[in-house]
């Protein structure tokens, strides 16, 4: 099977090399070419446009920053893709953006499945993301052997385009209140005179632990946050939620606090560092 991978950040690359080891043949392409050409020595061929990167795939899958970004490279790719392909797209676009972007695959008689993924650098690199899928069952069908690649569970949200969409944003809006509220303990900890890292090994392995949050409290421990889900993203998401949620008469009252936290973050040190980095919202001025 041939797959194309269009955007090679850290989850795209990750998945890329996962699809060569399992055997697919793949082409990728990134609107930056540095960035996609270490692919190649893995055996992945490095296409020079979209349009190229496309032309022999059995599925593409787009991995970029927003709906901007992939619509604007859907309009290259979109009209090469081979009869019978499927479009995978799985960037976090939210409900509503990825229904605009099935509107371009049905001008374009291409076949689309709305498949965010729950996961990171790392499981992408393994293949243990977590994938939702939802679209109608021929397309979901076809795009079952690159699932069960990249993933370690697929989570089927029915046909409607845009279901996948909204469960990923609930959990990232899971991550976004767990990994604040990390920092919140950690800096609390530390405000009253207690060694932060003992919040840490108190929660360790009771019923309120998670692998999240020791991995992201290690880092704010640290002071050191390379990006593997940036402060950036997950702004641009929580941005998503709140305009997914605002005519549904949710309360937002959680989010808009939570959001106000990553902006602090942001401010004080740019939107490319790992969401780690909200701890700093919650610092003291003299830190």
């Amino acid at each position: 099977m041939h797959v194309s991978v269009l955007g090679t950040g850290a989850m795209g690359s990750g998945i890329a090399r996962t699809l060569l080891r399992g055997g697919f043949e793949v082409t990728v392409w990134n609107r930056t070419r540095e960035k996609a050409a270490p692919l190649g020595d893995h055996g992945a061929t490095v296409a020079e446009s979209p349009a190229v990167a496309v032309a022999e795939a059995d599925a593409v899958i787009t991995i970029l920053f927003d709906e901007e970004a992939v619509a604007a490279t859907a309009h290259a790719f979109l009209p090469q893709v081979k009869t019978g392909s499927v479009w995978l797209q799985s960037a976090t676009v939210g409900p509503a953006g990825v229904r605009r972007l099935a509107d371009l695959a049905d001008s374009a008689g291409v076949a689309i499945v709305d498949a965010p993924l729950v996961g990171t650098r790392e499981p992408a690199e393994a293949g243990t993301l977590t994938v939702l899928a939802s679209g109608p069952g021929a397309a979901l069908k076809t795009a079952h052997p690159v699932f069960e690649a990249i993933g370690a569970k697929t989570v089927e949200v029915g046909e409607s385009i845009g279901a996948a969409s909204a469960l990923k944003l609930a959990c990232n809006a899971w991550i976004a209140s767990m990994t604040a509220a990390t920092g919140q303990s950690l800096m609390l900890a530390k405000s009253l005179g207690v060694d932060p890292a003992l919040f840490l090994s108190t929660i360790k392995g009771s019923p309120s632990d998670s692998a999240y949050a020791q991995l992201k409290g290690k880092m704010m421990l640290g002071g050191s946050f390379p990006s593997s889900f940036s402060l950036g993203g997950l702004s641009k998401d929580i941005d998503l939620m709140l305009a997914a949620t605002a005519s549904t008469g949710f309360d937002d009252s959680l989010l808009l606090a939570t959001r106000s936290r990553y902006q602090s973050a942001i401010a004080a040190r740019g939107a490319d560092e790992d969401v780690a980095a909200v701890v700093t919202a919650f610092q003291a001025s003299n830190d």
